[in-house]
């Protein structure tokens, strides 16, 4: 059994997108977050699809593989959707099947809350597609260097970050030789009813958790081993400038936040 990780893999291409500025990219991708999860109408959503689609595009990024980096979250949106198309029971009724009542307000919440979150994973996983873990570690660790000045562990913060990015794909083989492991000794993940697969990935887990334990403690040790003392006298081999790309970027982002304050 392989495990497939396609969330958070770096795309390399020579884009518009790929040269940016990490910490503007961050910036950006959380001002266009905010302001998709606050799309409310029609016109504001198809805005928003729009600009993620240039931003797509400026990336070079194949559509199929943005796509892919959020296929295992589809299955929540369509949950989303269907809680919100039954439980929603505003405005005028459409169809019926029992006790079940499809309304006109059940619909609208059910494509305006799928289509944010869709949205908002595209942008989101676009950013992680077009840089790379070492450039969003120092993007971070430079966007909470303030932090720092007033006592809180802001390098710290970026270096965990850092970390998770990295042990995901290393977490997700051992996951999948666990699984292979498992079966080899007659471990039925497929069979039977729901408590009874899930309590087959019980041992799964447990072997799971013990492995990232072990992981931790070696990296603590080496970092020990370098004597390592967190942000102390930390500088960077390249420093990064920002130029007419990362102006253009911004206001790229500006002018889509007016745009939708204006179709509220």
């Amino acid at each position: 059994m392989a495990l497939r990780i396609d969330i958070g893999q770096y795309y390399a291409a020579d884009s518009p997108v790929h040269a940016l500025d990490a910490r503007v990219k961050l910036c950006c991708a959380l001002v266009s977050l905010v302001a998709v999860f606050c799309a409310s109408n029609l016109p504001q959503l198809a805005t928003g699809a729009t600009f993620t689609a240039l931003a797509l595009g400026l990336s070079r990024v194949p559509a199929g593989r943005a796509i892919a980096s959020v296929r295992p979250l589809l299955v929540f949106l369509a949950v989303l959707s269907l809680f919100n198309l039954v439980f929603v029971q505003t405005g005028d009724a459409l169809a019926s099947l029992g006790p079940l009542t499809v309304t006109t307000g059940g619909v609208r919440a059910a494509v305006t809350y799928t289509a944010r979150f869709a949205l908002a994973l595209v942008l989101g996983s676009l950013i992680l597609l077009t840089t790379t873990p070492t450039q969003l570690a120092d993007a971070l660790d430079r966007l909470l260097a303030p932090l720092s000045r007033v006592g809180l562990p802001g390098h710290e913060i970026a270096m965990v970050f850092s970390l998770m990015l990295r042990f995901v794909p290393t977490l997700a083989d051992e996951a999948s030789a666990i699984v292979d492991a498992q079966a080899l000794r007659g471990g039925a993940f497929d069979e039977g009813g729901p408590v009874r697969r899930v309590r087959s990935l019980v041992p799964v887990v447990v072997a799971l958790l013990a492995s990232g334990l072990r992981h931790a403690d070696g990296l603590a040790r080496a970092l020990d081993a370098r004597c390592y003392e967190g942000g102390a006298g930390r500088t960077h081999l390249h420093e990064p400038r920002l130029g007419r790309h990362e102006a253009v970027a911004v206001a790229a982002t500006a002018a889509f936040v007016a745009l939708l304050v204006l179709l509220a």
